[in-house]
């Protein structure tokens, strides 16, 4: 479709919803009037004609009417563009009588009183929202209130699990003769043993290490083996699988537990092979999982660390779902649910602290007081010190502790009512409250919030709040610097890169199998993979990057990859399951073009260029657009046989009411139709070739022309727009408050900031925590 200088464009939403011009309004308690607007042309100006023709309907103060239209008149169009708006569509029931000079005033008076983000700003200052801790942050917050007492992981380089082969049916130093570093847990050992030194018919093996989460949800574990074997998971004392007692004819077992993204899980995995007096069986063992929105897979090298990591929880009480409405996460709903569910944490939370923790404490402790009790007490006190972010006065430690030890002489019970209680209160659970007096307290506990989801436990953290170095800009960027090369923030990056990119959904992805043969469970599950690792390998570069995410010219595949999606997936490495590709770079466009998120934007057996237009706009430009008018179904293509996507989704939103939105969505969707609904290149569509020509109308009323993935990377490389809404995205998502509050100028200093790093990522990261580490004024 050429393009034509007369651009339509709409008033378009993101969070929260904003409604059509023609369905718009604002706040009530608006500052200004009209006659402060009124630029002296006479009855003509743009006051007089909202004031005549528009005010009726929207509101004198563009707040709405209940009986016409109540929604606020908001947006992110230009003037220019308003202008076109009103002059093809207002007022409705005459859109003759606003035309040329009349809708240019009209659209500047609405754009600089009530519309834009700059009066929107001015006339009701964004503040710091008291809420309560989100699901993640419960979950992180309750993981690490355990690891203050268990220990606190560390980043590790090894990968793979440390094995201790022994000849023999048991652990026995003596017997040791294989010690070495395993990628995975796969082995078909068949009657032939384990290895040189070790007797095939009896033998023993241990296999210790770690699995490094980086996706939170619930994950399932599978064992299978056709010998005796136990695996303990999170701490040595937990058997997540018995089967020491081998159970005759069982080889496979399987179990369900939530993890959460960031954390190290120790695990523990023995082997018995026995001698048997009817015959020796083959042996064999294999560890595999299915992680969320995943397929089976034996767990990957990558996720594994050949150390043991210090004990760890996972809270398994399913928690109800957090407010998304304003793109981010957000702890401002309040139901029976949450309250019940808060309660049931609680407990499950105080069984670990007392079958496990308490011992610890105990033993650590056992010289240092005669009086159980004392211990007791001290122990409770560093659990509730630690969950409320701070020291302890005498009448909090007298209600929180004091308090509940006396009602009891069962230390399980006292432990359980001081964890309810602690867990309960509105200090835990409302991090902004935060009665803290020390300075270097506060910052630790905000730093901790923004990159970890949690609290400040890591000791080196806390000696910084104990010598009160959290002082200045310098001491916080350095903590901040320290705490961003964590599994925890990482964990938190990738979630978010997840959600910016419009790959966060774990429901099944399912094509066509009669057009699309071979996409499967398993192949998701690869692209699933090959979208994280280029995301940890971007982020955690030295450069780290933004512009790769849309220029980078390799990517990881897997041989499963490489074989459905041809060439341009071809590895490097085929005996690796996951590794860079080495196909032709110009045909690489860093994640843009990934088939996962090609996929994820397209319909069951075709593009949809709506949805890419729509992700695109949205997420990596961050304009807002509204929703259609009426409910929207796609024309089946069997209707138009011979018509391209294109040419179907140009012929169904021609109308003038359509293209309102669609000249600014169809624009860029249509530059990506090179990529069909499974995200593989083709230039071909029902006989005719591909047309890939798109544009995009900036901010800033610059008309930016591309064709296809390659130059819309390039012109996202260089948006502003992009830039702005990175940075706006990031900073919502690691903070959960709007970016605006922390000051009006706040978007504009960070992206200046973000493009003089040359785009670095982490550099990003770690200007946002310490923008949002200092308390602003109106916070609670």
């Amino acid at each position: 479709m050429p393009f034509t200088t007369k651009i339509v464009v709409a008033i378009f939403f993101a969070f929260p919803t904003v409604a059509p011009l023609s369905t718009v309004a604002m706040a009530e308690d608006m500052p200004h009037t009209l006659a402060e607007h009124d630029n002296g042309g006479g009855e003509n100006t743009g006051a007089a004609i909202y004031s005549s023709q528009c005010a009726s309907c929207h509101g004198p103060n563009g707040q709405g009417t209940a009986d016409n239209y109540p929604s606020p008149l908001v947006g992110d169009s230009s003037i220019g563009e308003l202008s076109e708006i009103i002059a093809e569509t207002m007022p409705e029931d005459d859109p003759d009588t606003c035309k040329d000079k009349d809708a240019e005033d009209v659209a500047r008076y609405i754009h600089e009183s009530f519309y834009s983000e700059a009066a929107r700003q001015r006339q009701r200052t964004p503040t710091i929202t008291l809420a309560r801790l989100t699901g993640d942050q419960l979950r992180q917050s309750l993981a690490d209130l355990y690891a203050s007492q268990s220990g606190s992981a560390w980043l590790h380089q090894q990968h793979g699990v440390t094995g201790n082969y022994f000849d023999g049916p048991r652990w026995k130093k003596e017997n040791l003769r294989i010690e070495r570093v395993d990628p995975t847990i796969d082995f078909d050992f068949a009657l032939g043993g384990p290895g040189e030194g070790i007797q095939p018919e009896e033998f023993y093996i241990q296999w210790i290490g770690t699995l490094k989460v980086d996706r939170s949800g619930e994950y399932e574990i599978v064992l299978r083996t056709t010998c005796s074997s136990m695996l303990t998971f999170g701490d040595r004392q937990r058997v997540l699988i018995d089967n020491h007692v081998q159970s005759e004819g069982r080889t496979e077992f399987k179990r369900r537990i939530r993890l959460d993204a960031g954390r190290g899980y120790p695990f523990e995995l023995t082997l018995i092979q026995r001698k048997r007096k009817t015959g020796q069986t083959p042996a064999s063992i294999s560890l595999s999982w299915t992680p969320p929105g995943g397929a089976e897979e034996i767990i990957p090298t990558r996720n594994l660390l050949a150390a043991r990591f210090p004990s760890a929880f996972s809270l398994q009480q399913n928690l109800p779902p957090d407010d998304h409405s304003y793109g981010y996460e957000r702890g401002t709903q309040i139901s029976r649910s949450w309250d019940d569910s808060v309660t049931q944490a609680a407990i499950e939370f105080s069984h670990y602290a007392e079958a496990e923790l308490w011992p610890r404490y105990q033993q650590k402790h056992k010289k240092d007081s005669n009086q159980d009790r004392e211990t007791l007490m001290g122990f409770l006190s560093d659990l509730v010190k630690t969950a409320f972010r701070g020291s302890l006065d005498d009448a909090t430690r007298k209600q929180y502790i004091d308090k509940q030890v006396a009602a009891t002489k069962d230390d399980a019970e006292a432990i359980r009512r001081v964890c309810l209680l602690a867990l309960k209160s509105p200090r835990f659970l409302y991090p902004l409250l935060d009665t803290s007096e020390s300075v270097s307290q506060r910052v630790a506990n905000r730093l901790a919030l923004v990159l970890h989801d949690s609290l400040p436990v890591d000791d080196w953290l806390c000696k910084q709040v104990e010598r009160d170095q959290l002082v200045s800009e310098k001491q916080i960027s350095n903590a901040a610097w320290q705490m961003v090369n964590d599994y925890r923030t990482r964990g938190k990056t990738r979630a978010f890169l997840a959600h910016w990119f419009h790959v966060d959904n774990e429901d099944e992805l399912v094509k066509d199998g009669e057009l699309y043969p071979g996409f499967d469970r398993e192949l998701v599950g690869d692209l699933r993979a090959s979208f994280d690792a280029f995301v940890e390998d971007v982020v955690w570069s030295d450069a780290s990057d933004f512009r790769q995410f849309f220029q980078s010219d390799y990517g990881y595949t897997t041989d499963r990859i490489f074989e459905f999606y041809g060439e341009i997936w071809k590895p490097a490495d085929p005996r690796s399951s996951l590794t860079r590709s080495v196909s032709d770079p110009s045909l690489r466009h860093g994640l843009l073009n990934h088939p996962l998120l090609m996929s994820q934007l397209s319909y069951f057996k075709t593009t949809s260029p709506i949805h890419r237009g729509v992700f695109l706009n949205r997420y990596l430009l961050g304009r807002t657009l509204r929703p259609p008018n009426q409910a929207f179904t796609p024309l089946n293509p069997d209707l138009h046989p011979g018509l391209t996507t294109r040419e179907r989704v140009t012929l169904q939103t021609n109308d003038v009411n359509c293209q309102v939105c669609h000249q600014r969505i169809n624009g860029l969707g249509f530059a990506l139709e090179n990529y069909d609904a499974v995200g593989r290149l083709r230039e071909m569509e029902n006989g005719h070739a591909i047309d890939a020509s798109g544009f995009y109308v900036t901010s800033g009323e610059e008309t930016v022309e591309f064709i296809g993935a390659s130059e819309l990377a390039d012109f996202l490389v260089r948006s502003d727009d992009c830039h702005r809404a990175f940075v706006e995205a990031a900073f919502e998502h690691f903070v959960k408050q709007p970016i605006a509050a922390y000051g009006p100028d706040t978007l504009d200093r960070l992206t200046k900031q973000f493009q003089k790093t040359q785009f670095s990522v982490r550099d990003l990261i770690v200007s946002i925590a310490i923008v949002a580490s200092q308390p602003k004024d109106g916070e609670v």
